[in-house]
């Protein structure tokens, strides 16, 4: 599968608990504030030697095989860091630029040392297409109204790409405590991610970390204000069939076998909103539903294996668009 976490031969893999985030399932934990430099080496992210290569096509013809030159594309490869092997990771044009996983550390920590973060996982997906590293911030949304209250930690992911697939950037990702549900949605007034320039001046950095933690404090701010208004709005059931029934349309054209799968997932939302543990202290409310849809996204949905499930969290353009769709049917 293309969009798996990278495992090695050898067995080392994430760290993994029975409900917990899709970061932290996908990988290496660190139990220490440690340095960007420390954690690479700790997630095999380091030494790889990033490299673009000379690409070339072959043809198979009657009198034997031709090679050709491909003009103005390449191959990025890297040592792989178990087996020093070389992989090819993607193919890019001639502006790429490529930048060593290393070269993100000092960034990486001006992030931490300027917001107060603290280094907690990091990785690799799609067999070293894309890096990951996430620092959890200081700060910790405490919503509650009369009869409901709810805590959410604030997550900042550094992701990076060697494929020419994204530019690098920083993403700030709200973790529901109580049942580790993937917050992340838009909001009209503020960006939840930031690309990164690369720079190569120290004044250039700091900037950039500034810059960008100014987008963080801000996303942050506006996320605690719209789900502050989610909790403190009531939200019954009619109304909360209705707004599953818009996220996935029934289709009348559908047989036996998509009906009866149709009526699992609807009978699992209602468990969620209505009955579940981890929306007992949020009931009937907006924002319980907001998480009864999140959490069947990220912890129901059926997926081949644990992995597979925490990666789609992460990457699934569809998940997140219905997240994204809850959000805004719920938004009153």
């Amino acid at each position: 599968m293309a969009h798996e976490i990278e495992t090695f031969e050898d067995g080392t893999a994430a760290f993994v608990t029975a409900r917990t985030d899709a970061w932290h399932r996908l990988g290496t934990v660190t139990r220490d504030c440690l340095t960007a430099e420390e954690v690479m080496r700790i997630a095999y992210l380091g030494n790889w030697n990033v490299r673009t290569l000379a690409l070339t096509a072959s043809e198979l013809a009657e009198d034997g095989v031709t090679t050709l030159d491909v003009a103005d594309h390449y191959a990025t490869a890297r040592t792989h860091p178990k087996t020093q092997t070389t992989e090819v990771l993607g193919v890019v044009g001639r502006d790429y630029t490529v930048v060593q996983n290393e070269e993100h550390c000092e960034l990486l920590n001006l992030l931490v040392d300027e917001g107060g973060a603290c280094f907690e996982t990091a990785g690799s997906l799609r067999g070293g297409r894309e890096t990951f590293v996430t620092m959890k911030l200081p700060r910790t949304v405490q919503l509650a109204n009369a009869d409901a209250h709810d805590d959410v930690e604030l997550y900042l992911a550094a992701m990076s790409s060697h494929d020419g697939s994204a530019a690098w950037r920083v993403i700030v990702t709200p973790v529901r405590i109580v049942c580790a549900n993937t917050q992340r949605v838009a909001l009209a007034r503020a960006k939840a991610s930031y690309a990164i320039k690369h720079t190569a001046s120290a004044k250039g950095k700091i900037a950039e970390a500034r810059q960008a933690l100014g987008i963080v404090w801000n996303y942050c701010d506006s996320f605690e204000a719209a789900a502050q208004a989610l909790i403190a709005q009531p939200l019954d059931l009619d109304e909360f069939d209705q707004i599953v029934e818009k996220i996935w349309p029934a289709d009348p054209t559908a047989g036996k076998r998509a009906e009866t799968n149709r009526t699992r997932r609807n009978t699992a939302l209602r468990h969620l909103f209505r009955d579940a543990d981890t929306t007992a202290a949020i009931g009937g409310t907006r924002w319980a539903g907001l998480q009864a849809i999140t959490e069947y996204l990220d912890h129901y949905v059926p997926a081949r294996d644990a992995d597979v499930r925490a990666t789609r969290v992460l990457t699934s353009a569809d998940h997140g668009a219905k997240k994204q769709r809850a959000y805004e049917l719920l938004t009153v």
